[in-house]
């Protein structure tokens, strides 16, 4: 088991309802994410969420990036504008913007090449037009994006563009990404591409924090260190009609997380969560 500590929270998500004309979409969801810190490495969060279609996980996660606003309770991020007060980061609401959002159209500019919209991206950061220039040529460089800088979306490969998608909103929002079916429809070889983004973004601050959903129970698995399943809760006997969170795995604790490849216990808890997933 890799050894590691918790620091602070760095999402916190409390009794968060969604009520579209009169029908309760998602109900009661509250959990928290803390800073993972793995001595020798930089380590940040891969959160995977898993569930059969129509159980509220696209409408969670646009809630999560403050592209929707609750019917009840609230997310909350650390507010890293401000100073740390008794050993606490401040926290805040979440907004739009504050967390990168990435859909499964990867939608681009079209008029922008992939260097113009990586640099759209940085707007508003602080840094200098020289710092943000090696900033994007350094993101552009580890993506493998640096022979395409000069194309436009139309011209771009599907995993391309999803690199390009990730890398835009990863600027654009900081440590924050939440991603809705990325390895969808992806061929084995682009799938693979994903799954280096996810490493590079992890590896590049403890704070970096991957949401994503799936319905590859391996692949949720294999990637990610925390596992929400959402599902209809029975009621009173019969199935529920409103997603939420029925299930939990901590992968850190269960000694299953950060794998150089997957095991027997994997495998039985693979199919555990099948299991939950079938009957939800």
């Amino acid at each position: 088991m890799t050894a590691y500590e918790q620091k602070h929270t760095l999402l916190h998500v409390d009794n968060l309802s969604v009520v579209y004309d009169g029908k309760t979409i998602i109900k009661n969801i509250s959990f928290e994410e803390k800073d993972t810190v793995v001595p020798g490495r930089e380590q940040g969060q891969i959160i995977a969420f898993l569930g059969r279609s129509g159980r509220g996980k696209s409408t969670l996660f646009r809630t999560l990036t403050g592209l929707e606003a609750p019917t009840t309770g609230r997310v909350l991020i650390p507010d890293y504008s401000k100073t740390v007060h008794d050993g606490q980061q401040p926290a805040k609401m979440v907004e739009e913007g504050d967390v990168g959002f990435v859909n499964q159209k990867y939608t681009l500019f079209r008029h922008k090449t992939v260097e113009q919209a990586l640099a759209f991206a940085l707007r508003r950061s602080p840094l200098s037009a020289t710092e943000k220039a090696e900033k994007i040529n350094q993101y552009l460089a580890d993506w493998g994006l640096e022979k395409v800088k000069m194309q436009y979306p139309n011209e771009l490969s599907g995993g391309q563009r999803q690199r390009t998608a990730i890398l835009e909103q990863l600027l654009n929002s900081g440590h924050y990404m939440v991603l809705d079916e990325p390895f969808s429809g992806l061929d084995i070889g682009n799938i693979d591409n994903v799954r280096k983004a996810f490493q590079l973004i992890n590896r590049s601050s403890e704070l970096s924090t991957v949401i994503f959903s799936t319905h590859d129970i391996e692949l949720a698995v294999e990637l990610a260190d925390s596992i929400y399943i959402i599902g209809y809760p029975r009621e009173n006997g019969s199935p529920g009609t409103s997603g939420t969170i029925i299930r939990h795995f901590d992968l850190k604790k269960m000694g299953l997380a950060w794998s150089e490849k997957l095991n027997s216990d994997h495998y039985d808890c693979i199919k555990e969560i099948r299991d939950i997933m079938l009957s939800s």
